[in-house]
């Protein structure tokens, strides 16, 4: 995983200004509406101050009609505010979360398949999901809790001030203590619930390998081992939370002490003055109200601190992510004429025929220090079949992933239909292209929209002529509602076999000018096998196949077969020319047959 590199200047905010930006016009209406409900909120012990002073102390109720009606307005006015405020405020969490999610979701999508194999999913799920929550809820609410907050704290200072000021400082004098008292608390509040929230995801892991890894933990007799690290983790947490909790409690007790004080100290000097009538009653519960309302404020404040200090983490990793820039694009000249993964322009594309060519390549890994392919050569005609074969691990895949431009050559060139293939779009490439992998992936839903990725505007009629042509109708006929049966999440409702069909038909309703085959007929069975092979017979017509085999008696009779090791080509020719050669072909081969027979006479 990538290293991040954070800065705490102004909390990581200016990062989000571009995609802040198209809210900024509502910011002035929450930041108004705040400032009115502050006002509204310091307001309303003012009223109560004089029903005391006025109604209840001189029993006066001449006005009290016109009070009601006045209190009234400004509990209205306060209501509206607020209800403006918080809508705006929900609005700009959501509408900010969903743009920062899509455009990390739509930027993945660009990225080149080393991003996806130097991050784990769980790292990119939490960048897409987590971080941009995280992000759209500090950008709304953090503003505009900080407004009211602070501008109620000075309000009401301002306010004690100008009624008794002899009677306010003692009360303003708490609130600097209370600041470094609470500022204490949270920091290690904060470092033991990053603790926490690291080791939650440390059990989670834990768990999550210990369930989908049940059955290797019980052939290795290793529950012992992994029962003993989850209960070391879990006792950990316990005791960090238990930490934590202490915090919190004292946190708590902080603001609860502060508060009292701030009363106590009011009733004190508070009272001591209304009885010697220098102070009215209203003016003393004024006071009263002020002194329990400072304290929250306060809390707020240091705790929204350390929120945006902690956030900046989570915009640091997801802006990290949206300027992170593929290993393989295309040029600023290809997009204009050519169109991007999300606006192609379908009108300049040429017709893709089929015709393949490596000239001198060399290629390396990106985050590899060895050369995999070394001045490569190789001319693969249009409606050709290519066979990949070779030892696991021995990079039968380089080849594959250069003509489908998942990797761009370290040097030299891949040539479709006779042009660099940097000089059209990705795009233009991957819709003429069919891959059909060893562990097929289905999308939930059913058979139908399966199929249809191939060609979302196919027919009934289509569907099921592609379906028979690859032998997968059978598939169909067995499923209780047909083309309209689910699949479950991953094809999980169907056998290996039978997502491998579903696969074949789905090349097939696409019509790629190019077609991939990895390994596909190496996690099924013999008689499953038969119907793949007539499948693959069926979709390679015609077309320009790369076939990556595992069992060599699916490659017979391909057109080329190069044979791979260690990540380069040791031998080229057609199956009779290479059994003839009794060479590494050969040996897989005899090695392969004679598993087989075995296989066969055991079972």
């Amino acid at each position: 995983m990538k290293k991040e590199q954070t800065s705490l200047k102004f909390f990581g905010i200016p990062r989000l200004m571009p995609y802040l930006r198209p809210y900024f016009r509502y910011y002035p209406i929450m930041i108004l509406t705040a400032l009115c409900g502050t006002v509204a909120d310091i307001c309303i012990p003012l009223f109560q101050q004089y029903a005391l002073n006025h109604f209840i102390a001189l029993g006066v109720l001449d006005t009290l009609g016109i009070f009601i009606l006045l209190y009234l307005f400004t509990l209205l006015f306060q209501m509206t505010v607020n209800f403006t405020s918080t809508y705006i405020g929900s609005c700009i969490e959501i509408w900010v979360g969903r743009d920062l999610r899509q455009l990390a979701f739509n930027h993945l999508q660009t990225l080149s398949f080393s991003y996806f194999n130097q991050n784990s999913v769980g790292y990119l799920h939490a960048r897409v999901m987590s971080d941009t929550s995280r992000i759209g809820e500090t950008v709304s609410w953090i503003l505009l809790d900080c407004i009211w907050n602070i501008s109620y704290l000075l309000g009401a200072i301002g306010v004690m001030l100008a009624l008794n000021w002899k009677l306010a400082l003692p009360v303003i004098a708490i609130v600097p203590l209370t600041v470094l008292l609470i500022a204490f608390v949270q920091k290690r509040l904060t470092r033991l619930n990053r603790r926490i929230r690291e080791l939650n995801s440390t059990i989670t892991a834990n768990f999550n390998e210990g369930i989908t890894g049940a059955k290797t933990v019980k052939t290795l007799v290793v529950e012992d081992k992994i029962a003993r690290d989850f209960r070391r983790d879990t006792a950990e947490m316990k005791r960090t939370s238990v930490h934590a909790t202490h915090y919190r409690a004292m946190f708590s007790a902080t603001i609860t002490f502060a508060s009292s004080l701030a009363l106590a100290l009011v009733l004190r000097q508070g009272g001591r003055l209304t009885l010697e009538t220098a102070l009215e009653i209203g003016t003393l519960s004024v006071f009263m109200s002020y002194a329990l309302g400072m304290m929250e404020p306060i809390r707020w404040v240091v705790n929204a601190i350390s929120n945006l200090i902690s956030v900046q983490v989570n915009i640091e990793r997801l802006t990290n992510l949206i300027t992170t820039e593929s290993d393989v694009a295309d040029s600023p000249e290809v997009v204009a004429r050519y169109g991007d993964t999300f606006a192609p322009k379908y009108e300049n594309w040429e017709p893709l025929h089929g015709d393949i060519a490596f000239e001198d390549v060399t290629f390396r890994y990106p985050d590899g220090d060895v050369d995999i392919l070394e001045h490569f050569d190789l001319t693969i005609p249009r409606g050709s079949s290519i066979a990949i074969v070779g030892e696991t691990g021995a990079g039968k895949s380089t080849l594959v992933n250069l003509v489908c431009r998942f990797f761009e050559p370290t040097a030299g060139r891949v040539l479709i239909d006779g042009r660099d293939a940097r000089e059209r779009s990705q795009l233009w490439l991957h819709r003429s292209i069919g891959y059909v992998l060893q562990t097929p992936h289905l999308f939930s839903g059913t058979v139908r929209d399966n199929l249809r990725y191939g060609k979302p505007d196919a027919t009934d009629e289509e569907i099921m002529e592609a379906l028979a042509r690859v032998s997968a109708d059978t598939v169909v006929a067995r499923m209780e509602k047909g083309l309209d049966s689910e699949v479950g999440e991953g094809g999980s409702l169907l056998s290996t076999g039978e997502k491998q069909l579903l696969s074949f038909a789905r090349a097939l309703l696409a019509d790629p000018r190019i077609l991939i085959l990895d390994e596909a007929t190496a996690s099924v069975d013999t008689l499953t096998e038969q119907k793949i092979q007539h499948a693959i017979e069926e979709i390679i017509d015609g077309r320009t196949s790369l076939m990556i085999a595992h069992r060599l008696s699916t490659i017979r009779h391909a057109d080329l077969i190069l044979v791979v090791d260690a990540g380069r080509i040791i031998e080229r020719g057609t199956h009779e020319e290479l059994l003839a050669a009794r060479g590494a072909y050969y040996k897989l081969y005899t090695r392969q047959y004679e598993e087989e027979e075995a296989s066969r006479l055991l079972g």
